[in-house]
């Protein structure tokens, strides 16, 4: 399917831009938990994904298992970049595994990990992860990643066909440059692999997002002015925006340097000033779950590359 098609298959009007408010690090830590919870009750946002490796995962999954409503994936996780918080492998990986660093914790960037992963290794810990999630209960929706890790050159093909074999959508943008330059991806190579991916998705009729933007990590104060910046600008298409709100409390301690732009992030969604824009520039918004379903009537159509 090619953009317009896409967008009319999920009851979206191409001729206006349409976004998906996404809630990244979901059980990354308490606040993390609370300010999706809020913010998807309200429809403030429309989905998030869950970090399994994370400590407050089962916090969430307690919740999800109970609340039918919520649209939630897999943040597949297989970095861990903070210096005084850190996460490692559901499957106690070796260290010839290329998993984790020589603490035991995941490389704390994905220049680490691709240098060393061995994709088996990532896709016995990736598989783990989107079975804990299922196994407590969570309808998981889709599979995104920590930091573009389980798309990086090494790790692509392997996710997709993770996705593929779960009958999940994957985030794979059409335009993988508004991703990779985002997350830093493109030195580490992989465009020709990314286009390629890109052509077979379409091929079997996978829903796309075409489009990436991400928390714009603005100074105190500033931030309203960068949110309503990114979504005046938005290309025409699905853009699946990144988001990462928090509530005040734990995330201070975490990462007391940038801290204040998931709490402030959380504000602009809870009063209404996203909502607001939202409206003006005549953007409209869907979930995951509609992408599952989609792709999921499309199943028999999968072609698989041929090795």
């Amino acid at each position: 399917m090619n953009r317009s098609e896409t967008m009319q298959a999920l009851g979206l009007n191409p001729d206006h831009p349409a976004v998906l408010l996404h809630a990244d690090d979901v059980g990354m830590c308490h606040g993390a938990n609370v300010a999706f919870l809020e913010l998807s009750r309200s429809e403030a946002l429309n989905c998030g994904s869950v970090m399994v490796p994370c400590p407050w995962f089962p916090e969430i999954a307690s919740e999800a298992a109970g609340d039918d409503t919520l649209d939630l994936g897999v943040h597949l996780t297989l970095t861990s970049e903070w210096t005084s918080y850190r996460w490692g492998p559901l499957t106690r990986a070796s260290s010839d595994s290329g998993l984790v660093d020589d603490a035991g914790y995941f490389h704390s960037n994905v220049a680490a990990l691709a240098k060393r992963i061995d994709p088996a290794a990532a896709k016995d810990e990736m598989r783990a992860q989107i079975e804990r999630a299922l196994g407590a209960g969570i309808d998981v929706t889709h599979l995104d990643t920590h930091m573009g890790a389980a798309l990086c050159a090494p790790l692509l093909e392997t996710t997709l066909r993770l996705g593929r074999e779960y009958d999940l959508p994957v985030l794979l943008p059409r335009d993988g440059k508004t991703y990779r330059d985002v997350l830093k991806l493109e030195s580490h190579g992989g465009e020709a692999e990314w286009d390629a991916a890109v052509a077979q998705s379409a091929q079997n009729q996978e829903p796309l997002v075409d489009n990436f933007a991400m928390t714009p990590g603005a100074p105190k104060g500033e931030g309203a002015a960068a949110y309503r910046k990114i979504l005046e600008a938005l290309d025409p298409g699905i853009t699946f925006f990144a988001l990462h709100p928090n509530v005040t409390g734990d995330i201070e301690t975490i990462v007391p340097p940038r801290a204040h732009w998931r709490v402030e992030e959380t504000e602009a969604l809870r009063n209404g000033l996203i909502a607001g824009w939202l409206d003006e520039f005549e953007i409209q918004t869907i979930g995951m779950r509609p992408f599952r379903e989609l792709m999921q009537q499309n199943t028999s159509t999968i072609i698989l590359p041929v090795r």
